[in-house]
C-alpha cells in the first residue's frame, strides 16, 4: 500500500536524524570533556610547577632540573639521594661519616644521625670563616719524586679504580690543571687530597666539618637550598688543625657564612675605606662568588643570562675607553678589544657544561665586580671618572717650599710628573691601565734622553781636546760640568728604567706596594716625582753648561766684529728656548706687557709732581 511505504520511509528518515543527531551530540560531549582535561592538566602543571619552584635544583625530575642548573651556576643535581639520612663514606678503610642529604624543599635542611667516631677517636672541630681568595691553591708546592719508575700493565690504560678509590668524592681537573674534589651528595668542594693515604684522619675530619657545618646552617633561616660549601684545611702554627669555609648562594651571587663575620679594610673590603651600605658591599660579595666559580668551574652549565651581562659590560667598557680619557675601565682599550674577540666563541658555550668557558666568564666577572666595589657603584657620591677623588685624606697638599725651589731647578719637571702620579695613585689605588701608559711613556723618553746624554758626552769630552780651551780655565771648568751632567742623566735614565721596569712591578699588587713606599717618605708622592725628573734636568742642565762654555770661548777668543754680530744671535736664541719654559709655567710676555707699562707710569707720576712743585716754592 502507498500509505504503507510513505510511513515506512518516515520511519527510516527519522531513525538517521536521530542517529545523526545523537552522534553529534555525543561529538560534542567528548570535545568538551577533552578540553576540560586539558584546563586540568594544565592548572595541576602549573600548579605542581610553583611547589618545585624554590627546589628545583634537588628536585628528582631531570627535566626540571636541568632547566633550573641553566639559570644558576649551580652544579646540577642528576641523582639526589633519599630522602633518609644514610652514613656516606668519606674515606677508605674501616672509617664511615654519615652527611646530611641535601634538602628537596627550600629551607629545611635535615638533621645528620649521630655516629660514633672511629677507633673512638674524637674530633675537634673549628669551622672558621674565610673567603675563596683565601683558599691557598697557588701557595702549595708540592715536590715531585725523580727517577722514580712506573710500571704500566698490560692492556689499555684504565684509571677507574684510581679515580673511584674514595667512594662519594668525585676528583675533578682544574683547566688550570689543578686537583680538586667535589662531593656531589652534599654539594662540597675541597681541594684537600681526598685520595692520600696520609690524609686520612684529615679526610675524616672534613667528614665531621660537612655535619657540623650543615647542622649549623639547619639552625640558621637564611640557608637557601641551591647553596654549596668550601671547605679549606688549615694548619696554624702552633700546629692545630682548623677548617675555613663558606657557603656560596648561586641564586643570589654571593657567599655567606653561619655566624656574624666584622670585615676590615685588608679583608674582604680589600682596602676601600668608608662602606656603610648592604648594597655597596654585595658587590664585594659578588667577586668572591666569581672567585669560587673560578676556582670551581667544572660540571657547571654557563647561563645565557650570565654570558649576556658579561657581554654588555666588556661593549660598555670599550664604548667608555674610546669616548672618554678618564674612564674608570679597568682593562686598557687593546686588552678590551682582546675580550670582546672571546664573545662570539663563547656564546657557543651558553647552556652547555663547558668548564673552560665558565672559567673565562668567571674571571671578567670578578675584575668588574671588584672594579665596581671600588668605585663604590650604585652609592651617593660614586666615583665617575678616573681622576675622582672620594676622600679628604687623598687630596693633594699644598707644594712645600723644598718641592718649589727644586721645581725652578729641575726646570718644571717634578710639577708635571707630580701631577701625572696623582692620576694614577687615587686615594691610595693604582690605576693599572694608567700605570701602564705613564711606564711605556717614561720609557720612551729615557731612551731618548740616553741617546741625548750618550751624544752630549761625546761632544763635550771632544770640545776639552780643542787646542784653543787650553789657556780657557773657565770655559773647562764649565764644560767638566757638563760632562758630570751628562753623565748623570745617562746614569739616572738606566737605575730608573731598571726600578720601574722591574717584574716585581708588573702586578697592580705590586705596583700600589711600590707606590704605597713612596707615599710614606718624608716629601710623599713628591719624592718620586723629584727623582722622575732628573734625567731630564740633568741633561737641560748639562747643555746649559756647554752653551755656557761655549760662550765663553767665543768672547774671549773673538774681535769687536764677531762678538757684536754674535750676541744678538745669541740673546734671540736664549729667549726662543726659554719661552717653551716660560710658557709651560703660565709666564707670557703678554702678562708682563701690562705690568711693564704700570711701573713706566708709576715712576713717571712722581717727577711730574715735582717739577709741579717747584714754581710754586719760588
Amino acid at each position: 500500500m502507498p500509505g504503507g511505504y510513505h510511513i515506512r520511509m518516515f520511519i527510516s528518515w527519522l531513525k538517521l536524524s536521530v542517529r545523526a543527531t545523537v552522534f553529534r551530540s555525543y561529538s560534542s560531549l567528548l570535545a568538551f570533556l577533552l578540553r576540560l582535561i586539558r584546563h586540568c592538566q594544565v592548572f595541576l602543571g602549573r600548579k605542581e610547577r610553583v611547589f618545585r619552584e624554590p627546589g628545583l635544583a634537588f628536585c628528582s625530575h631531570p627535566a626540571d632540573q636541568e632547566k633550573k642548573a641553566h639559570l644558576t651556576l649551580a652544579v646540577p643535581l642528576l641523582n639526589p639521594p633519599p630522602q633518609s639520612l644514610e652514613p656516606i663514606v668519606l674515606a677508605s678503610n674501616n672509617q664511615s661519616i654519615p652527611a646530611p642529604s641535601v634538602p628537596s624543599t627550600p629551607g629545611y635542611i635535615p638533621t645528620p644521625k649521630p655516629h660514633p667516631a672511629a677507633s673512638g677517636q674524637l674530633f675537634d672541630i673549628t669551622l672558621t670563616p674565610i673567603i675563596p681568595e683565601q683558599i691557598k691553591r697557588y701557595d702549595r708546592n708540592q715536590l715531585q719524586e725523580l727517577n722514580e719508575a712506573f710500571e704500566l700493565q698490560k692492556g689499555p690504560l684504565d684509571c677507574s679504580k684510581e679515580l673511584d678509590s674514595v667512594p662519594g668524592w668525585e676528583p675533578l681537573a682544574h683547566p688550570e690543571g689543578a686537583l680538586f674534589f667535589y662531593h656531589s651528595s652534599d654539594r662540597v668542594f675541597t681541594d684537600v687530597d681526598v685520595q692520600d693515604p696520609e690524609l686520612e684522619t684529615a679526610v675524616s675530619t672534613m667528614g665531621e666539618a660537612v655535619k657540623q657545618a650543615y647542622e649549623e646552617a639547619r639552625k640558621a633561616d637564611t640557608f637557601h637550598a641551591s647553596v654549596e660549601l668550601t671547605l679549606e684545611r688549615i694548619i696554624e702554627e702552633d700546629g692545630k688543625e682548623k677548617w675555613g669555609y663558606y657557603f656560596a648562594d648561586h641564586d643570589r651571587r654571593v657567599i655567606f657564612w653561619l655566624e656574624p663575620r666584622i670585615v676590615t679594610s685588608g679583608d674582604l673590603l680589600d682596602n676601600v675605606r668608608g662602606v656603610k651600605r648592604k648594597s655597596h658591599v654585595r658587590y664585594a660579595l659578588e667577586s668572591q662568588y666569581w672567585i669560587h666559580i673560578e676556582l670551581f668551574p667544572n660540571k657547571r652549565f654557563l647561563p645565557e643570562g650570565v654570558f649576556i651581562k658579561l657581554k654588555e659590560m666588556v661593549m660598555f667598557t670599550q664604548a667608555d675607553n674610546i669616548t672618554s680619557e678618564k674612564c674608570l675601565a679597568p682593562f686598557a682599550s687593546d686588552v678590551v678589544s682582546s675580550m670582546l674577540d672571546l664573545m662570539d666563541p663563547l656564546e657557543s658555550s651558553v647552556n652547555k657544561e663547558h668548564e673552560h668557558s665558565v672559567w673565562i666568564v668567571a674571571r671578567f666577572m670578578r675584575e668588574f665586580c671588584s672594579d665596581k666595589f671600588a668605585n663604590f657603584c650604585g652609592q651617593p657620591g660614586a666615583r665617575l671618572d678616573a681622576d675622582q677623588s672620594l676622600y679628604n685624606d687623598s687630596i693633594p697638599r699644598s707644594k712645600s717650599i723644598f718641592f718649589r725651589v727644586m721645581n725652578v731647578i729641575l726646570f718644571g719637571s717634578p710639577d708635571a710628573q707630580s701631577k701625572a702620579l696623582h692620576k694614577i695613585w687615587v686615594d691610595y689605588t693604582i690605576v693599572q691601565r694608567r700605570w701602564k701608559n705613564f711606564i711605556n711613556r717614561l720609557n720612551s723618553e729615557w731612551n731618548g734622553y740616553t741617546i741625548f746624554s750618550t751624544v752630549m758626552l761625546a761632544v763635550d769630552i771632544s770640545f776639552l781636546a780643542v787646542p784653543l780651551l787650553q789657556n780657557q780655565t773657565p770655559a773647562i771648568l764649565v764644560l767638566y760640568m757638563s760632562s758630570l751632567c751628562a753623565l748623570g742623566s745617562l746614569v739616572v735614565s738606566l737605575v730608573l728604567a731598571g726600578q720601574v721596569n722591574d717584574s716585581r712591578r708588573d702586578s697592580a699588587e705590586g705596583v700600589a706596594s711600590f707606590m704605597a713606599e713612596m707615599s710614606r717618605s718624608m716629601l710623599g708622592l713628591e719624592s718620586l716625582a723629584l727623582m722622575l725628573s732628573l734625567p731630564y734636568a740633568l741633561l737641560i742642565w748639562g747643555m746649559t753648561f756647554f752653551s755656557a762654555a761655549l760662550s765663553i770661548v767665543i768672547f774671549n777668543t773673538s774681535g769687536v766684529v764677531t762678538v757684536s754680530i754674535v750676541s744678538p744671535i745669541w740673546v734671540a736664541i736664549f729667549i726662543l728656548a726659554t719661552w717653551p719654559l716660560l710658557a709651560s709655567n703660565d709666564v707670557h710676555i703678554s702678562h708682563l706687557l701690562p705690568w711693564i707699562k704700570k711701573q713706566i707710569k708709576s715712576h713717571s707720576e712722581p717727577s711730574t709732581t715735582t717739577m709741579s712743585r717747584v714754581p710754586s716754592h719760588v
